[in-house]
């Protein structure tokens, strides 16, 4: 007898194979996945334990004295003047390991998690296909990819204007914008994360058609993360260094300039795009030949 917990997921998959016909079947299955996805407490607690970050750093900076100059991540400094610096504080101290660490978790849990509770031999009961299902799992986790990001940035916002004064912002190039501009230089920042962070989520799902145990594969993204950084640290191991997923992740301190340069963007889709192919070609052979029992 399956658990409750397992019952309900397989009646979640049933409704997703009933809904997604031969005319619709794609949208219905993305967006039937995209809710259920944002529906699970898991996601839910990764993106609070996201929102966390921000909280704890404009706290610890509340409560403490005033931040030596350049003492800390960067504009840490800045942040007693202006509330705003919280979300570009807490976006480059994400990057390393919580932002591809949750990415990881919902990569991985694509294929595998669905094998683990015998939920995906009924989603390939729809005629949506072995190769539709792929896409829509990858499309799901891509939007985890951008919710992440934004999840930093606003919450940053939110807490820094609640905290410390709000005004305007002098830019790495020490230009000043207003704080609506500032405010959607966070946004562009959110966007080139997700997009720095689909190739690591191309990865995961790979690995996730590995492996029927999704603890596995989520373990195994993020530590492919964690070596691509450590990698790029090594100046034996420089000619590597522009071909490693990790390489371009702190770019975004271009669109922090004015005008925007848009260099880093312009090396970094690309590799992201290439990561992508090459996984996804992986995924998609491992996938449409894999046996389904459960």
């Amino acid at each position: 007898m399956p658990s409750s917990a397992n019952a309900k997921e397989k009646s979640n998959a049933a409704g997703m194979a009933a809904v997604a016909g031969p005319r619709g079947a794609g949208m219905s299955l993305l967006l039937s996945e995209i809710a259920v996805l944002f529906r699970r407490r898991r996601t839910w607690a990764l993106l609070l334990a996201l929102a966390a970050i921000p909280v704890l750093i404009a706290v610890a900076v509340r409560v403490s004295s005033a931040v030596p100059p350049g003492r800390g991540p960067a504009f840490l400094d800045r942040i007693t003047q202006n509330g705003l610096f919280v979300a570009f504080t807490a976006m480059l101290v994400s990057v390393p390991l919580f932002l591809p660490l949750t990415v990881g978790v919902v990569a991985g849990d694509t294929i595998a998690g669905e094998a683990n509770l015998g939920t995906l031999r009924y989603l390939l009961v729809a005629p949506a296909g072995r190769v539709r299902l792929l896409l829509v799992k990858y499309a799901g986790a891509l939007a985890f990819c951008l919710a992440a990001p934004l999840t930093v940035a606003l919450a940053g916002a939110a807490i820094g204007a609640a905290l410390f004064p709000v005004g305007p912002v002098t830019l790495l190039s020490g230009d000043v914008i207003q704080p609506p501009e500032a405010v959607l230089r966070l946004l562009l920042i959110s966007a080139y994360l997700a997009v720095s962070l689909a190739g690591l989520s191309a990865i995961g799902l790979f690995l996730s058609t590995l492996t029927v145990v999704p603890v596995g594969a989520m373990a195994a993204t993020v530590v492919l993360s964690v070596v691509s950084q450590v990698l790029d640290q090594l100046p034996q191991l420089e000619w590597l260094h522009p071909w490693l997923f990790s390489h371009y992740w702190l770019g975004f301190g271009d669109l922090l300039r004015q005008p925007v340069l848009w260099d880093s963007f312009a090396s970094n889709a690309p590799l992201q795009a290439g990561y992508v192919a090459v996984f996804g070609a992986l995924a998609y052979g491992r996938f449409v030949t894999k046996d389904v029992l459960s």
